[in-house]
C-alpha cells in the first residue's frame, strides 16, 4: 500500500507539473493567398510589391500573400475565371484586361476620355458612387471588389511620329479591349500579345506602338528603348485598376485581416498616384528616349466628340452601364463648372 501510494503521489505530481508547464496549444497554420497582378516584374515592383511587402511584414504568421506577376499562373485574360474558381485568391487588374463578365467591365482600364487627372478616379469611386456599383456587380458573380485606384494616363507611344489623326491609320497598337474598340474608328488596328512579349513585338515591328500607358511606365519597363515618339494628346487621364479577391476566401478572413488587406491596398493606390504623377512630368522634361509630338487641339476635338458619342452607345446597352455613364457625365460637368484647378479648359 505504501509503494502504491508513493507511485500515485509521484505520478500525480509529475503529471500536474507537466500540465502546468506545458498547457495545451492548438496550432494554427499561416493563411496563404496567391495573388497575380496584370503587371510584369519590372512594373510590379512599383505598382503592387510595396503593398504586398507591407502587408506580409505586418500580418506576420497570421497571413502571407504570395505575389505572382503577369501570366505566371494564368494568362491575364483568364484572371477572372481563375479568381472566381479559387485557383488564385487575389488579383490586381482592370476589369477589361481580365475579361470580367460584368456590366462594368467596359469601364475598366482606359475608358475613353472619362478622366482628366489621376485624382478623378478615387473621387469618382469614393465620392460619386462608383464603389457601390462595382461592389454590387462583383458580388453577383462571387468576387469581392476590394478597392479601385488610378494609374497613369494613356498615350500613344510609337516607332514613328504622330502629328495628325491621319497618322493613326493602319497603326498596329497594343492596347486595352475597350480602348481598341474606340480607337478603331480612327484607323487603329488593335493587337493583343502577352504583356511580357510587348517589347519584342515592338522590336520586330509586329506592332507599331502601344496605347497602354504613359511615359513613366514606358521608361520603367523598357518600351522607351524600342520606340521613339510620345503623343502628348492622351486618350484618358488615368487608368482605372482594382484589387479583387475570391469571395469565399475574403469571407474566411477575420475583420482584422480584411481591414489590413484593404488598408495596405489603399496605400498602394496612394503610392501609385504620386509615383506616376511625378514620373510623367520627369520623363517628359528630362527623358531623352522619346520625342514629344502633338495633334492640334482643334483636330483632337474630333476624338473628344467621338468619345461622348461612344459613351452614349455604351450607356444604351444596359441600366447599369447607363448609371456609370451618367456619373461620368455629371462628374465631368461639375469639374468643368468648378474651373481651375479642376479643369483648365
Amino acid at each position: 500500500m505504501t509503494t502504491t501510494r508513493r507511485k500515485f503521489l509521484t505520478t500525480s505530481a509529475l503529471g500536474g507539473a507537466a500540465a502546468l508547464a506545458a498547457p495545451a496549444v492548438h496550432a494554427q497554420s499561416t493563411i496563404r493567398w496567391r495573388m497575380q497582378t496584370y503587371a510584369g516584374a519590372a512594373l510590379g515592383e512599383f505598382v503592387v510589391k510595396p503593398a504586398v511587402d507591407m502587408f506580409n511584414a505586418i500580418a506576420g504568421d497570421e497571413m502571407q500573400i504570395d505575389l505572382y506577376y503577369a501570366d505566371q499562373i494564368v494568362p491575364t485574360g483568364e484572371l477572372f475565371q481563375a479568381l472566381q474558381r479559387g485557383t488564385i485568391d487575389c488579383v490586381q487588374s482592370d476589369d477589361d484586361s481580365m475579361a470580367s463578365p460584368t456590366e462594368v467591365t467596359v469601364f475598366g482600364g482606359y475608358f475613353p476620355l472619362a478622366s482628366r487627372y489621376s485624382l478623378d478616379v478615387p473621387a469618382l469611386f469614393n465620392d460619386w458612387g462608383l464603389n457601390e456599383i462595382w461592389g454590387e456587380a462583383y458580388a453577383a458573380v462571387g468576387v469581392k471588389h476590394i478597392s479601385a485606384g488610378s494609374w497613369d494616363p494613356c498615350h500613344f507611344i510609337t516607332s514613328s511620329p504622330i502629328t495628325s489623326l491621319a497618322d493613326l491609320q493602319g497603326k498596329r497598337v497594343f492596347t486595352f479591349p475597350t480602348a481598341g474598340r474606340f480607337l478603331s474608328q480612327f484607323g487603329v488596328v488593335p493587337v493583343t500579345v502577352p504583356w511580357e512579349d510587348v517589347e519584342i513585338a515592338l522590336q520586330t515591328r509586329e506592332i507599331d506602338g502601344v496605347a497602354w500607358c504613359g511615359a513613366t511606365e514606358a521608361y520603367t519597363v523598357g518600351w522607351a528603348d524600342v520606340t521613339s515618339h510620345f503623343l502628348t494628346n492622351n486618350i484618358s487621364g488615368a487608368w482605372i485598376g482594382h484589387f479583387f479577391s475570391n469571395m469565399d476566401r475574403w469571407n474566411e478572413l477575420s475583420p482584422k485581416l480584411q481591414n489590413l488587406v484593404a488598408t495596405c491596398f489603399e496605400q498602394s493606390h496612394y503610392y501609385r498616384q504620386h509615383w506616376y504623377w511625378a514620373g510623367e512630368a520627369r520623363y517628359r522634361t528630362e527623358g531623352t528616349k522619346l520625342e514629344l509630338t502633338a495633334i492640334p487641339d482643334a483636330e483632337w476635338a474630333t476624338v473628344e466628340t467621338a468619345a461622348r458619342t461612344f459613351w452614349d452607345e455604351i450607356g444604351a446597352e444596359s441600366e447599369t452601364k447607363a448609371r456609370v455613364v451618367q456619373i461620368f457625365k455629371d462628374y465631368n460637368s461639375a469639374m468643368d463648372r468648378a474651373g481651375r484647378p479642376y479643369r483648365y479648359s
